[in-house]
């Protein structure tokens, strides 16, 4: 269950939305209209992050027609994104007693509405994205197990109400993409469903209700993003939409986020310069986080460090911090300011927490220079690296191409240069070439538990799937899934079990 959770926190940002308007269904009960006019516009304020203007027309409806059950969703939705923006702690104990009430109120609906089970399941998801963000595993495992019954319940019984696809969907893919050893758990407790299913089921939602088209529409290409691979139609959507909701912080964010995960890091410098970020909406410093990646990624060092402790003095909350003191070491020491990069460094123990693999890594990191295991020759190898992730290929090849594999005493700095210069050559359509650097960093890995090994043979994989021999790419995917301990095995793992999966292995 722990892997399920693990995808679910990279999609913390993205929750079942439009909610509003709903129809009448043929062939069922008549569905009583819940979302007033009022309670629509205020599910699109939550949806700007102007969540004080939500929560006055909340309160102005809630004087009207208090029993409306779609008062207490919309109250866990706006309660739900401040939270996850914010990581204030005390409003996460005081606001987690209300999960309880709200759902004891949704109790009280009829068995024969569709909403019953359907609220009830949206603001139990809510909760496990927040108790994820939290660090609360476990809570947030039993959260999205009765969320997942409850959506299948309503799913049997009113099958036309069509909004129940958009979470079980969602669900599907999720399940769907648990690597195969440990789809026994699943099993287990009862939760079924494959990639294809939600997908499908996100399709049909898109084709047949276009109130809901937008976000079927976002969590498909969120989907593709982190689980899948998105394709060129899908980019164009994405770089849309900000500009068809330019007042809509979360979209901004959204697009941002996902564009620098595919390595477009200017397209999404673009968008986020562009984010509406007025007194009305909620604070969310973790734009100036994304603002300093993005200028790490460039080599523009001192702008990116002025925005990392921009960051550090407006956030309140305990994620990315470490990583981001461990960011204004690189942007010291990969200027040669070797004293102040070490005086940054010794604060990182003393901030946030290790919930996200990037603060894992930073006081992984951490501890190997204290005890003298990182060596200056690595400098390079971190300005290809986030050149390279950033898309800023001819920088990155440029950087890399100053080295060779025997400019490295260390045989894991060999590895991670083959590594490097292999993810370079794959994202400049060099493949065959690239197909080399990726054998040899496997080679040079597979025995030390570094995470180059599986990501090689990842690419590797995806490089085989693109030329269409399957045989190749089920044995690298198989083989990025074998290695037993590394930093980023959830991801790999799951990124290489929904690939086996698309191709039917």
């Amino acid at each position: 269950m722990k892997l399920l959770c693990c995808r679910f926190s990279a999609i913390l940002w993205l929750f079942i939305t439009n909610f509003s308007a709903f129809q009448t269904l043929a062939n069922e009960p008549e569905v009583p209209q819940i979302f007033t006019q009022k309670l629509q516009l205020a599910y699109f304020e939550i949806q700007k992050l102007r969540l004080e203007k939500a929560r006055l027309l909340l309160g102005q409806e809630k004087n009207q027609t208090p029993e409306n059950p779609a008062i207490v969703y919309l109250e866990n939705y706006a309660d739900m994104y401040y939270l996850l923006i914010s990581e204030d702690k005390a409003a996460f104990e005081r606001l987690g007693k209300q999960q309880d009430l709200r759902l004891e109120k949704l109790d009280k609906l009829p068995a024969s509405s569709p909403y019953k089970r359907f609220l009830k399941a949206e603001i139990r998801l809510h909760w496990a994205f927040i108790k994820l963000k939290f660090g609360n595993e476990v809570s947030a495992s039993w959260d999205i197990i009765k969320a997942y019954r409850l959506l299948e319940e309503n799913q049997k019984m009113f099958p036309t109400f069509l909004p129940t696809l958009k979470s079980l969907g969602l669900l599907h893919v999720l399940i769907g993409s648990v690597p195969e050893q440990y789809s026994w758990v699943t099993r287990i407790l009862g939760l079924s469903g494959n990639i294809n299913q939600g997908i499908r089921e996100l399709r049909l939602v898109q084709q047949k209700e276009p109130l809901f088209r937008q976000e079927a529409e976002l969590i498909d290409l969120l989907l593709h993003a982190y689980t899948l691979q998105l394709d060129h139609s899908q980019i164009r959507l994405l770089k849309n939409l900000p500009d068809r909701q330019p007042d809509n912080l979360l979209i901004h964010f959204f697009a941002t986020s996902v564009l620098m995960k595919e390595g477009r890091s200017e397209e999404a410098l673009r968008i986020l310069t562009k984010a509406p970020r007025t007194a009305a909406h909620i604070s969310f410093p973790f734009l100036d986080y994304l603002l300093a990646e993005i200028q790490l990624q460039k080599g523009e060092y001192e702008v990116a460090y002025t925005n990392y402790s921009k960051f550090q003095k407006s956030f309140k909350g305990f994620n990315f911090l470490k990583d981001s003191y461990f960011k204004q070491f690189l942007c010291r020491w990969l200027t040669g300011q070797d004293a102040q990069a070490k005086a940054r460094l010794a604060l990182l123990p003393k901030v946030g927490e290790t919930i996200v693999e990037s603060d894992q890594y930073a006081a992984k990191f951490a501890s190997m220079y204290t005890s003298g295991k990182v060596k200056a020759e690595q400098k390079i190898l971190f300005e290809a690296r986030y050149a390279s992730d950033g898309g800023f290929l001819e920088q990155a090849s440029e950087v890399i191409s100053k080295v060779s594999e025997v400019s490295f005493a260390e045989e894991s700095n060999r590895a991670e240069f083959n590594y490097r210069k292999g993810r370079i050559l794959q994202k400049m359509k060099e493949e065959e070439q690239a197909l080399v650097f990726f054998e040899r960093a496997l080679q040079l890995a597979q025995k030390s538990g570094l995470y180059y090994a599986p990501s090689s043979a990842l690419q590797m994989g995806y490089i085989y799937k693109e030329k269409n021999q399957k045989n190749l790419a089920i044995a690298f995917f198989k083989k990025a899934m074998s290695f037993k301990k590394h930093e980023y095995k959830n991801s790999i793992d799951n990124k290489a079990r929904a690939a086996l999966t698309e191709l039917g292995a």
